[in-house]
């Protein structure tokens, strides 16, 4: 099996089995917040998909739709602090990452 690296942002890259395909984001990233691109990046690392994270952070008590993810991720929403702290939890990763400070 052949597969293809991709640059998922500046700082993740993935492997693709030959045929998969990633949906490019249409619309430029936004300025409320920042850390959509580190959200997404991680989800993609973790072969999560967008329900599997709001599925999680559910769990956790943080009420996303779909809607309100994507726009997170394309840096179109603001972040809550308690959204921000669970989002670190599920995608097992620090704060200060998700900030840029790491």
């Amino acid at each position: 099996m052949r597969y293809v690296i991709i640059a998922m942002r500046v700082f993740n890259m993935r492997l693709l089995k030959e045929g998969e395909t990633v949906r490019i984001r249409k619309q430029e990233l936004g300025d409320k917040n920042i850390i959509g691109s580190r959200v997404e990046g991680q989800r993609k690392t973790l072969g999560m998909k967008q329900k599997d994270l709001l599925a999680q952070l559910q769990i956790k008590g943080i009420e996303l739709n779909a809607s309100g993810l994507s726009k997170l991720e394309g840096q179109l929403r603001g972040v809550q602090d308690y959204e921000l702290k669970a989002i670190a939890e599920v995608l097992d990763v620090s704060v200060n990452w998700l900030l840029g400070i790491e």
